[in-house]
């Protein structure tokens, strides 16, 4: 229920964190994966790790702000088809109301929810390809719980579990499914100064009832469950992965 052997892979921003491991969990499922950044000399060095450990993957590099199309056009020539896009770009500006001018909130927007939508629209013609096409969006759990100065991130994640919902209606009876994943905190590279704070520690201890940060591997089950044949039936979920964090009182 879990193979994904024969299947096609594009994670954009898949070249480090999250989403890194997201494409390494597909990889190791089977799934022919194709990851996805800015970069190109960090993409080439990421690829070069993982053959070492085994995982063969291919890059694409581009900007999902304006590359959209030359992305997917690379990774369907790699792959020859795309049954699966994670789109797990974005980015965070964590400025008061007071501090952020509107064109600075529509960027942050731009990026994180205008970019999704772009990158959703113009992979719509590989995934109804697919037998069993699979969009999955990485949000956050900033979708449902907001924290003081942080308008722009929280608005945009809000709405990109709103346009999983929307998606998951509009093209479901083309076989695809669409759902998001909203992690908590994980402990990831741009996140370790702060899992490393032991002024932190209290708040983790208060806040998530597992006591710790999420690993960044951890995040990886939930993104080979919506992408494999497991999930045929899961269609406009936000599937929340932290610890508890959101539930707790």
């Amino acid at each position: 229920m879990f193979d994904l052997n024969g299947k096609t892979a594009l994670v954009t921003g898949g070249g480090r964190g999250l989403g890194l491991e997201m494409a390494k969990a597909l990889a190791r499922a089977g799934a022919w994966t194709v990851i996805n950044g800015r970069n190109l000399e960090s993409l080439e060095e990421t690829r070069a790790r993982l053959a070492d450990d085994g995982i063969t993957v291919a890059v694409a590099p581009g900007d999902v702000t304006r590359d959209v199309e030359a992305i997917l056009v690379d990774a369907t020539a790699k792959t020859g088809a795309l049954d699966i896009l994670i789109h797990a770009v974005g980015e965070r500006d964590r400025r008061s109301t007071e501090a952020m001018e509107p064109y600075e909130f529509a960027a942050l927007l731009n990026t994180d929810l205008t970019a999704a939508y772009a990158m959703a629209k113009a992979a719509l013609p590989y995934l109804k390809q697919s037998v069993a096409g699979r969009l999955i969006f990485v949000t956050s759990i900033a979708a449902f719980a907001a924290r003081a100065g942080d308008p722009a991130y929280t608005a945009a994640k809000g709405g990109l579990s709103a346009l999983t919902r929307s998606l998951a209606v509009e093209l479901g009876a083309d076989n695809l499914t669409v759902n998001a994943i909203a992690p908590g905190w994980f402990a990831t590279e741009t996140n370790a100064h702060l899992a490393a704070d032991p002024k932190l520690k209290a708040f983790v201890d208060v806040r998530i009832p597992l006591k710790r940060w999420g690993r960044p591997e951890e995040i990886a089950p939930a993104a080979v469950f919506l992408a494999s044949p497991a999930a045929s039936f899961v269609n406009g979920i936000t599937l929340t992965v932290d610890g508890g964090m959101t539930v707790q009182m």
